[in-house]
């Protein structure tokens, strides 16, 4: 008969400061995943337009 002494937790719902702190940290996460791709993807341009600018490389197919 000890099994109506089993204490249950009650469900309360959510809990506002988890859910704000868990939106705020993968809030942070992605915008820090976009944030780095963004600078990767101005390395590359930065890259290209240098090399343009020394004339190691040309936008313009050479005519053999």
């Amino acid at each position: 008969m000890a099994a109506h002494r089993i204490a249950h937790v009650a469900y309360t719902g959510p809990s506002i400061i988890k859910e704000i702190f868990y939106g705020m940290t993968l809030g942070l996460l992605a915008g820090g995943v976009w944030k780095t791709h963004h600078w990767n993807e101005q390395r590359k341009t930065k890259a290209f337009y240098d090399l343009l600018e020394k004339g190691e490389i040309s936008v313009v197919v050479a005519e053999e």
